[in-house]
Parts: C-alpha cells; sequence; structure tokens
C-alpha cells in the first residue's frame, strides 16, 4: 500500500503547495528575468525511476556559457540572485510540477547528471528503483556538504526503508535544513563537485591513461 499512498500524498501536497507558492513564484520568475533575462526557467534531461528520462524543471540561477565574457565555470556563472536561491532553495518550487506529472516524488534520491549512469555500481544503480525527490534523506543528512559515496549510501538507505513516516520526518527535517541554509554547497565549491565514479573506477581510469 506504500506506494499508491505515497503518490496520492505527492498529488495532493504538490498541488497545495503550487497554489500557496504561486506568488512566491511570480515574484521569483520576475526577479530571474529583470536579472538574467530570458529563460527564467532551467530544463535539464534527468534520469528517473527506472533510469526513464525527464525533464527537470527549476528557476534558473546561472548565466549560459560565454568564454568571451568570462563566464565559464559554476562559480563564473552563478548571479547573486542565483546564489540567493540555492541558498533559500526557491529555485526549487518548478519541480512542483514534476511531482504532478509521476516523474518526482517530493521525497526520494535527488536526480543527477545522466552522464553519471554508466558510473553507477550496481548498488549505486538501486537508487532508481524508486522516483527521485525534491528533498531526500541525503539532503537533510548534509546536502552537498557530504562526499558522493555518503550520498548514495543514504539514498540506498532511504530505497531500503521508505516508508510513509520516513518521508514526513524528511521533510519536517527539510523545513530545518532550508531555514539553517546547510550544505548549500560542497566544500570549495560553488555548486557541487562533479562525480567521477567509485575509487576503483577512477583508479581503473588513472592506470589505463598512464600507460
Amino acid at each position: 500500500m506504500y506506494d499508491p499512498l505515497k503518490r496520492l500524498f505527492d498529488l495532493v501536497a504538490a498541488s497545495l503547495l503550487l497554489v500557496l507558492a504561486a506568488p512566491v513564484m511570480l515574484v521569483v520568475a520576475l526577479v530571474v528575468l529583470a536579472t538574467m533575462g530570458r529563460p527564467v526557467l532551467f530544463r535539464h534531461t534527468r534520469p528517473g525511476r527506472h533510469g526513464t528520462l525527464f525533464d527537470l524543471v527549476k528557476f534558473r540561477t546561472m548565466h549560459e556559457v560565454d568564454p568571451a565574457r568570462g563566464l565559464v565555470t559554476d562559480a563564473e556563472r552563478l548571479t547573486r540572485v542565483g546564489r540567493w536561491l540555492r541558498a533559500s532553495s526557491l529555485d526549487e518550487l518548478p519541480e512542483l510540477w514534476n511531482v504532478l506529472r509521476g516523474e518526482m516524488s517530493l521525497v526520494g534520491p535527488r536526480p543527477h547528471l545522466v552522464k553519471y549512469l554508466e558510473l553507477y555500481t550496481s548498488e549505486q544503480a538501486r537508487r532508481h528503483d524508486v522516483r527521485p525527490g525534491i528533498t531526500g534523506l541525503a539532503q537533510v543528512r548534509g546536502r552537498n556538504a557530504i562526499g558522493w559515496e555518503e550520498k548514495f549510501t543514504y539514498d540506498i538507505e532511504y530505497v531500503d526503508e521508505r516508508s510513509l513516516l520516513l518521508d514526513l520526518r524528511i521533510l519536517a527535517a527539510t523545513v530545518r535544513v532550508v531555514v539553517r541554509r546547510e550544505g548549500i554547497a560542497a566544500p570549495g565549491a560553488a555548486t557541487w563537485h562533479e562525480y567521477t565514479g567509485p575509487p576503483k573506477i577512477r583508479e581503473g581510469v588513472t592506470s589505463a591513461s598512464a600507460r
């Protein structure tokens, strides 16, 4: 019964949150438009449940890559408004549409980049046994301040232990994390560090390139 109840909860909660957050989303959209121009929304293909691809929707926080203007790295492209949106997690609000469409859940492992799929171990790939979430166990236990291996450990823990009670606990903990603005960026990075695969894969790549 968990999956049908979780889906029903997602539909009701996401619908209610979209209505309540509509004025805030309108203000954010106008601010992004005034400071960065179009597009206001950032769309990026991500893997969902069972690896099915979908378009993640967020508020835009960065300028487009433009080497001529010195806009290449995340640190260079991230705007002042973008930093504020990320710090407050307001950039995530459009993902409620992904929840309504059934591509995401309120709670689940965060959807990462498509190129990471080929780097996962069979155990790490189990994170795709469930719908990805706007928030998740890894987000309330460190977010971007923890390493990739630790994130994946929490993702699999969620897959194995998931329940409505755990979902409610994660949602409540998310409020605390957002208010305290914890783990917004990885140490030494403007956003997060790229995932390059498990240690054994990285060592294999290094050894092969050294030959």
